[in-house]
């Protein structure tokens, strides 16, 4: 009886522990919250980086340009026909901003048009 509450009690603790590290690397990996304004083009056509239109926002930092790559449904976005052939600046996109590779993405992203 003693060998079988040992064993569960170990059990317990090891999905216990196992547990707390998921939380652990799901903490890790929290998006940010943020608003970035900068100049909104499309990844196929203007950047040539995918096969397929996509988006991307790119906001000066300093002297540095920084490129956002927003999830979204590429060219079925509403706003896509307004920046695929030319660059539209002056957008403003709020998301969660996340970042892997060197590469940041913006995902649930809310795009505002400038007026």
């Amino acid at each position: 009886m003693l060998r079988f509450t040992l064993a569960i009690a170990l059990g317990v603790a090891v999905v216990t522990l196992s547990g707390a590290s998921n939380n652990v690397r799901a903490e890790d990996k929290k998006a940010e919250a943020k608003t970035v304004e900068g100049t909104l083009t499309c990844t196929k056509c203007a950047l040539k980086e995918t096969d397929k239109c996509g988006h991307a926002l790119i906001v000066k930092d300093g002297d540095k340009k920084v490129t956002y790559y927003i999830a979204d449904k590429g060219a079925k976005e509403s706003y896509h026909g307004k920046c695929c052939k030319a660059d539209l600046e002056g957008v403003k996109v709020a998301g969660k901003v996340t970042e892997k590779d060197g590469k940041k993405t913006i995902e649930d992203a809310k795009v505002t048009l400038p007026k």
